[in-house]
């Protein structure tokens, strides 16, 4: 392998994180279903978001339906170092990072209209994954992690009909963009071999890529009786493959030799998000209180590892990331206080797919609990306004990350431990035609 192909590979061990950044699924598609900490959210029907959650739900919903909605995210991690070092063993320069959390804004539309009493289209544009964190430039694991984001934007175009009084059919198609951001600084004063330039001659390396890739969706509803309903959605794999360039900057006065082992240039990474698999109940318990449930099965197991390579075929990174299933387990409530208000409540546990061998600086996650509140307002008889809020407690979680590299020298070891959570807030606008 040619020295340069090595030295990218020592650098960039951690750029698969462009695909394990999708591992942070965003079930954030309406403020409704956030109230409900999205229970039941297959099954429930609540408004035009069904498109995303399954499409069959589009036969329950008015003539003409439009639901917009926003969501403004921001997860704290703040990481505490325990004895992150060298390779050689020597203590590592630098602070703890700050919060790598960073506030997004997700937004959600969703469309639904009749084509028949019993024939339903719609059309959904949402982002199902994202990630982004953040950390300060001389933090002591900039050497693994600097800035990490991956957004998506997903169409997804559907029908409904009702194939039997009790039983109503989905199914949609999903055109799905994903661009990612990586960086992390480069220990170019160890490279150079003076003792002097170790931790103090930093570099740094900057990934991007994007691509489209396609998908389908595809749910039933069984109406058991007049209070009761079960859900079964289904959405699939997305394949897709990450286009774009890697780019050095090097410190003033880089050896020469080094320069050359640095080219920029094209990068590819193949990338297979999840399919996922949800099964839901719905039922009024009276005339005031619904409940609901729900169980969602996602197949991390796909991703086993990511080869990023140049143009030219030479490998820059492959590395096993092993993730596992996992699943989302959702309970809740909808208290129907009067004929313009209801009042929502939800709690989840919500499992991580990223082992404790495999976790990175990059995405520091771990198994959560959620609890969710919420609210629906009548404004007229034609709209609704919905707004939802959730914490997620994030389990207390450690990190003990060796850079993945064929070079010796540069496989330093960041340890410590994160304080992490999550707060949400989300409000929607729902219009019937």
């Amino acid at each position: 392998m040619k020295k340069s192909t090595v030295l990218i590979a020592a650098i960039f061990s951690t750029a698969s994180l462009t695909a394990s950044a999708a591992g942070f699924a965003l079930i954030e598609q309406s403020a409704s279903g956030m109230g409900n900490a999205f229970a039941g959210g297959p099954a429930a029907a609540e408004d035009a978001s069904t498109i995303f959650f399954n499409p069959a739900g589009m036969t329950y919903l008015p003539d003409e339906q439009l639901a917009v909605s926003g969501h403004a995210i921001r997860p704290s991690a703040e990481f505490s170092n325990n004895g992150s070092h060298s390779a050689l063993g020597a203590h590592t320069a630098g602070g703890n990072g700050g919060d790598a959390g960073d506030l997004s804004l997700v937004p959600n539309i969703f469309f639904s209209k009749a084509i028949t009493p019993d024939i339903k289209l719609g059309l959904g544009i949402s982002a199902p994954f994202g990630l982004k964190t953040d950390y300060e430039n001389g933090w002591v694991g900039r050497y693994q992690a600097l800035k990490s984001e991956l957004n998506t934007i997903n169409i997804n175009p559907s029908i409904a009909f009702k194939a039997t009084d009790r039983i109503s059919l989905g199914f949609g198609v999903s055109a799905m963009h994903a661009s990612a951001v990586l960086s992390n600084a480069v220990d170019i004063g160890t490279l150079t071999g003076v003792a002097a330039l170790r931790q103090n001659f930093d570099g740094l390396a900057h990934l991007k890529g994007d691509d489209w890739g396609l998908g389908w969706n595809a749910g039933v509803i069984f109406q058991c009786n007049d209070t009761t309903r079960l859900g079964l959605a289904y959405r699939s794999q997305v394949h897709q493959k990450l286009g774009g360039n890697v780019d050095f900057t090097l410190p003033a006065g880089t050896p020469g030799a080094l320069v050359a082992a640095f080219p920029n240039g094209a990068i590819t990474a193949k990338l297979t998000l999840p399919d996922s698999l949800s099964g839901s109940l719905f039922h009024q318990l009276n005339d005031k209180l619904d409940v609901m449930a729900d169980l969602t099965w996602t197949d991390w197991s796909t991703f086993n590892n990511l080869t990023a390579i140049r143009s030219s075929g030479a490998v820059v990174s492959n590395t096993v990331e092993n993730w596992k299933n996992t699943v989302r387990v959702s309970a809740g409530t909808t208290y129907h206080l009067n004929d313009a208000l209801k009042l929502r409540g939800g709690l989840a546990y919500d499992e991580s797919p990223v082992p404790d061998a495999s976790r990175t600086a990059r995405i520091p996650d771990n198994d959560r609990i959620w609890l969710a509140f919420g609210a629906s307002y009548k404004i007229t008889p034609a709209a609704d306004l919905d707004v939802g809020y959730t914490h997620i407690f994030v389990k207390s979680t450690s990190l003990n990350k060796t850079t993945d590299s064929t070079v010796a020298a540069l496989r330093d070891v960041v340890t410590g431990s994160y304080d992490s959570n999550v707060n949400i807030l989300s409000v929607q606008v729902t219009y019937n035609f």
